[in-house]
C-alpha cells in the first residue's frame, strides 16, 4: 500500500530515532562494578539503570522529575459483550484520575510521580480541569465489523502520544509512564497481539476485569472474528493498530514513539501498554532499547508480549490493575537501587579488592 502524505511524514518522523549511547552506559556499568557488592547484586535493575544512562547519554543518570500519561479511551468492540462493565466505567475513572481519588493517584503520591490523565477518545465527556484534552473521536469503531479506527485517526493518535513526549522534553522530564484506562481494551490489545505476532488468538486470550465463562466465550469469537475480516493487512502493523487497535493504544504507541526520538526512557505498565509497545516496535524497531517492563502481569498476554519485546520485568506479584499502578509500583525500586549506584561506598573507599568476573552472571 502507497504512504499518504501524513503517513510519509511520521515514518520520516520515526527516522529520528538513534541508538543510546554506548558510551554512556559503559561508564554506568563501570560504576557499578566499582561498588562495594557482588557483581550484578542489584540483577535486572542495576540492568535498567545502565540502560537509562545510555539512552540519557551520561553516567549521572536522573530518575526526577516523572510522569505518567493515563490514555482514556473507548472501544466499540464492548457491543460484543467482551466486558463485564459499560463504557461509562470509562469516563468515571478518567475522573477520578483527575481529582487524585484512583489507585494509581495514592501509589503515584508516595512515588513522587505526575499523573495526567488524558482524554484521547472516550465515549462520554469526562468532567475535570486536570484532564488533557486530545481526543480524537468518541470512542473507536466495532472491530468485528469494521476497522475500529480509519489509518488518519490512528495517527492523529499517534502523533498526540509523540507530540506529548516532546513536551516532556522541553520540560526536563527524566522518565516517562505509560498507563490506560479504556473498557475492552484487553481485548483490542488481545486482537492486535494476535496479529502482529502471527499467534494463535485461543493461546492470548485472558479474563480481563474477571468475565465469567460466558463472557470469555464471547470475548474469544469476537477476537477470531476481527482476526478473520482484517486478515488481508498481515505485515502492516499501522494497517493492523488502525483495525484492531484503540486510541489509548495509539497514543501509547506515539508516546513510546516520541520517547525514543527525544531519548527518554519509558516504563511500561501491564499488558496494554506492552501491546502498544508492540505496535510501536513494530512501526520503528529502534523503540524497543528506550523500554522497560515494570512488572509481569497475570494475564496470559504477558508472557507473550514481554518474550517478544525482550524486556525483563522488574516484579512478579500477579499485577493486573492498570491505569499505569505496576510502573508506578516499581519507581522505589529503582530509586533505592539508583540510590546506591549514586551514594554506596566503593571498593577502593573500604580498601578491599574488588570482585572478578570468573564464571559469568547468575
Amino acid at each position: 500500500m502507497a504512504l499518504q502524505a501524513g503517513e510519509t511524514s511520521f515514518f520520516e518522523a520515526t527516522l529520528r530515532i538513534l541508538p543510546p549511547d554506548p558510551a554512556a552506559a559503559e561508564a554506568a556499568a563501570n560504576k557499578f562494578l566499582s561498588i562495594a557488592m557482588p557483581l550484578h547484586g542489584l540483577g535486572v535493575l542495576e540492568e535498567d539503570l545502565i540502560r537509562m544512562a545510555g539512552i540519557q547519554g551520561t553516567a549521572a543518570l536522573r530518575l526526577k522529575p516523572r510522569k505518567l500519561f493515563v490514555f482514556c479511551a473507548d472501544n466499540g468492540v464492548v457491543k460484543q459483550g467482551v466486558t463485564q462493565t459499560g463504557q461509562e466505567v470509562t469516563t468515571a475513572v478518567c475522573e477520578h484520575l483527575a481529582y487524585g481519588g484512583s489507585t494509581v493517584n495514592r501509589m503515584a503520591a508516595l512515588a513522587d510521580c505526575a499523573v495526567v490523565p488524558v482524554d484521547v477518545g472516550t465515549a462520554g465527556e469526562p468532567r475535570g480541569k486536570e484532564i488533557l484534552r486530545r481526543k480524537v473521536r468518541s470512542g473507536t469503531r466495532d472491530f468485528t465489523e469494521e476497522a475500529a479506527m480509519t489509518r488518519e485517526e490512528c495517527l492523529q493518535a499517534l502523533c498526540i502520544g509523540m507530540e506529548l513526549a516532546a513536551e516532556e522534553k522541553r520540560r526536563g522530564t527524566a522518565l516517562l509512564l505509560a498507563g490506560e484506562m479504556g473498557i475492552g481494551n484487553t481485548t483490542t490489545s488481545a486482537a492486535l497481539t494476535a496479529a502482529l505476532l502471527e499467534r494463535d488468538s485461543a493461546e492470548l486470550i485472558g479474563r480481563g476485569a474477571g468475565l465469567s465463562d460466558e463472557g470469555l466465550a464471547r470475548k474469544r469469537r469476537a477476537v477470531e472474528k476481527g482476526l478473520a475480516l482484517h486478515k488481508d493487512l498481515r505485515g502492516d502493523a499501522l494497517g493492523l493498530l488502525s483495525a484492531l487497535g484503540g486510541f489509548d493504544l495509539a497514543a501509547l504507541a506515539g508516546l513510546m514513539l516520541g520517547a525514543a526520538v527525544e531519548q527518554i526512557p519509558l516504563l511500561l505498565d501491564g499488558i496494554i501498554t506492552e501491546a502498544a509497545a508492540l505496535a510501536a516496535v513494530c512501526l520503528a524497531p529502534g523503540v524497543r532499547g528506550y523500554l522497560f517492563a515494570s512488572h509481569c502481569s497475570a494475564d496470559p498476554l504477558a508472557e507473550a508480549l514481554l518474550t517478544a519485546l525482550d524486556l525483563k520485568p522488574l516484579i512478579s506479584a500477579g499485577l493486573h490493575l492498570g491505569e499505569g499502578t505496576g510502573a508506578v509500583a516499581a519507581l522505589p525500586l529503582l530509586d533505592m537501587a539508583e540510590a546506591v549506584y549514586s551514594g554506596a561506598d566503593s571498593f577502593t573507599e573500604l580498601g578491599i579488592a574488588a570482585y572478578t568476573e570468573q564464571g559469568g552472571k547468575q
